[in-house]
């Protein structure tokens, strides 16, 4: 999970071309969950060093806010690659502001599998063929 994460936010920090697998997108998202529990916990613990309960509340989700401003770039990135798995455009994201449909579809849409071999944004990053050669590559 953690390989993933790291792949996401500093290898392809703002890559908009390519594709993403599906556990490549789950995973990070995994990690968003605990992350994002971790700074609430971690926000409310230093809040309740404040008199007012709402003050520790405030510290957590401004903690959040940041983190999720930083974290933006790379999950909107990582989004249009996975939809670029499936073989539809990045732009195709914007059907998730539908209001009621759009967020179901967007997650219908994110737990489709990847198309097979080569599609319009290239190659199959499930071809465990083309990750040979890449390693090869890498020893020469």
């Amino acid at each position: 999970m953690i390989e993933w994460y790291k792949k996401v936010v500093f290898e392809n920090y703002a890559n908009f071309n390519g594709r993403a697998r599906r556990s490549e997108y789950w995973y990070f998202i995994l990690a968003q969950i605990l992350i994002f529990l971790i700074i609430i916990g971690l926000g409310i613990s230093l809040g309740s060093f404040f008199d007012n309960a709402d003050d520790a509340f405030f510290v957590a989700f401004g903690f959040c806010g940041l983190y999720f401003l930083a974290i933006l770039i790379p999950y909107l990135a990582l989004v249009v690659r996975r939809l670029h798995d499936i073989g539809k455009s990045g732009w195709f994201y914007f059907i998730r502001f539908v209001p009621f449909i759009g967020g179901i579809w967007i997650l219908v849409l994110m737990c489709t599998e990847g198309n097979f071999g080569l599609n319009n944004y290239g190659p199959d990053p499930k071809d465990t063929f083309d990750e040979m050669e890449e390693i090869g590559k890498e020893a020469i």
